[in-house]
């Protein structure tokens, strides 16, 4: 890990990996959505909605895997003071809240005529609401803070202690009694049919891979600024 810390090594290998990572990520992504809503048969209970399983579950696991890597940045700053870490939790957040939003809003579209209801304030909902406003709360401190003081460690402690409501997400269906279906992909199978299964590992891949792309892409943006100011304070005291 501490091999990436130097941002010069690090630049070298996200210039080429965030094209990379964007373009085989967007055509992956491309193929299942095309695939999940052209080629694939309408469910015997859902009808029709049942497609926005492609993009809902996607957006589900990028939002809990995007505050995952808020929290394993935040631990490398504050026991590592690893230099990059604050820059990636900082730049995980943005697009984290994007898909947690993206989650929530195609969870209420594809509850609506399954539920009958557009909002139920059941566990996996409700935890899922907290983790949009943590990413909130984590994108405000971050903005607040001021790194030359010390400050970064706020928005680094809020980060681990935040990931405490990612096991209550995922076992939220087991503890509690909720509209929401339990889990229909375990280690040992899957509830759902294989013709309806087969783009959701396509589209699994592909939407991971454009986040890593724009991850890597803030990250550079970020990096570029923190080049500018010092740059800029140089000059204004030669």
């Amino acid at each position: 890990m501490h091999a990436f810390a130097n941002p010069a090594r690090f630049l070298s290998i996200a210039r080429p990996l965030t094209g990379w990572f964007g373009w085989t990520g967007a055509l992956i992504a491309a193929v299942a959505l095309a695939g999940g809503l052209t080629l694939t048969p309408t469910d015997y209970l859902q009808g029709q909605t049942v497609r926005i399983m492609y993009l809902h579950v996607p957006a589900a696991w990028l939002g809990m895997a995007g505050w995952g890597g808020i929290a394993g940045a935040s631990l490398a700053e504050l026991v590592w003071r690893h230099p990059l870490a604050a820059i990636a939790g900082r730049a995980v957040a943005l697009p984290g809240a994007v898909f947690t939003a993206i989650c929530l809003a195609t969870g209420s579209i594809w509850g609506r005529p399954t539920w009958g209801t557009w909002w139920e304030w059941d566990g996996r909902l409700t935890s899922m609401l907290v983790l949009l406003f943590l990413y909130v709360g984590y994108i405000a401190l971050a903005g607040a803070v001021d790194e030359q003081a010390g400050g970064s460690r706020i928005p680094a402690i809020f980060g681990l202690v935040g990931a405490a409501n990612l096991p209550v997400i995922h076992y939220s269906v087991l503890w509690w009694r909720t509209l929401h279906q339990g889990q229909s992909i375990t280690l040992t199978g899957s509830t759902i049919a294989p013709s309806l299964l087969w783009p959701l590992p396509l589209a699994l891949v592909g939407f991971t891979l454009l986040f890593a792309a724009i991850v890597l892409m803030r990250m550079r943006a970020m990096l570029a600024r923190v080049r500018v100011e010092a740059r800029l304070r140089r000059m204004a005291t030669a």
